[in-house]
């Protein structure tokens, strides 16, 4: 009776301690599960400027592909915050917070603030992933007088003051800044330049209706319209000439003689509170996204070039972008 009852109690001691082990091995699982980030509702990313420009235009394809591709499986819709050269936008973004906003960017995150036209920069949001470098292009109207960039280089030398130039960010933001860059290497009295800004993106509507000489913008916006044979592009900022349709025909500026290379590097980011989980969510649903077909397709639409970084990558990258973009706002004044 005694061995029985010893067999009965270690029997059911074992029962009860697989019955323990398998609780806590479900434990586990849900822990894991609950551990792992996705999207719980519509996500909003948000062009920090008008419809058609480069924010506005990489946001867009940046959407397209991600939903085509159900790299994530929540919409990814576009929202397009207008004003300060970015600042609106960043506004709207740092006052919203969580998780599910996202906002595409590039230089002005840097140059804004040094303007003193922000209160918010870079170290104010959550670097998610760098994405694409992309490039200035400097474009008169087909009609125009200047057919190079050395004609108008000319022109400015002997009246920097005569020529009229428009972009769509602020003045000592990117498309300022990379004219200035430019024409500052040919040898062009930069502190007499008449820019124009057209911060609520009508920069190339100007150009096409004769208010301004000269439109200074993104690769994207003067790929559309030379297709058109609306514009002339007298200069790219690229390093060398760029392959594709389109922009393979497009001079740079050191093909002209002037050195005076300009990348518009452009990246998603976040709010500052967003949680690593999400972080790193995001980060590799765009590593994810820049291995599809589709998006090298719309990529090499564009002529931009893949430029990759990881959240901590791109943090320490737009802390060195900050340092050199300081010293040439210096240089040239307009720093605050």
């Amino acid at each position: 009776m005694l061995k029985k009852n010893l067999f009965t109690s270690l029997l059911l001691g074992s029962a009860l301690l697989l019955s323990a082990c398998g609780s806590n091995d479900t434990s586990g699982q849900n822990s894991g599960e609950e551990e792992s980030w996705s999207p719980k509702k519509p996500i909003e990313m948000i062009a920090p400027a008008g419809a058609g420009g480069g924010w506005d235009t990489t946001a867009r394809t940046i959407s397209k592909v991600m939903e085509k591709e159900n790299i994530i499986d929540k919409r990814l819709a576009v929202a397009n915050k207008p004003g300060g050269g970015g600042a609106v936008g960043w506004s709207y973004i740092n006052k919203k917070g969580g998780n599910h906003t996202l906002f595409v960017t590039s230089p002005p995150i840097l140059f804004v603030p040094l303007n003193g036209q922000s209160d918010l920069g870079h170290n104010d949001f959550t670097p998610i992933a760098g994405v694409i470098a992309d490039y200035s292009a400097f474009v008169v109207p087909a009609n125009s007088p200047y057919n190079t960039m050395n004609d108008l280089v000319d022109a400015l030398k002997e009246d920097p003051s005569s020529v009229s130039v428009v972009g769509d960010s602020s003045p000592g933001s990117m498309d300022h800044m990379s004219f200035v860059k430019a024409v500052k290497a040919a040898g062009v009295d930069i502190k007499q330049l008449k820019y124009v800004s057209a911060q609520d993106g009508s920069g190339m509507s100007m150009l096409l209706g004769n208010k301004v000489d000269v439109y200074s913008t993104g690769l994207a916006e003067a790929t559309e319209q030379a297709r058109a044979g609306k514009v002339k592009v007298l200069a790219i900022t690229s390093p060398e000439p760029l392959e594709g349709e389109t922009v393979s025909e497009f001079p740079t500026l050191k093909e002209q003689g002037i050195d005076g290379e300009f990348v518009v590097w452009r990246g998603i980011m976040g709010p500052k509170d967003m949680d690593p989980e999400a972080v790193s969510f995001y980060e590799q649903a765009v590593k994810d996204m820049m291995k599809t077909d589709e998006w090298k397709t719309q990529r090499d639409n564009f002529g931009w070039k893949d430029n990759y970084m990881s959240s901590e990558e791109f943090q320490d990258f737009l802390d060195q972008e900050y340092d050199t973009m300081k010293k040439l706002m210096d240089e040239v004044g307009i720093a605050k």
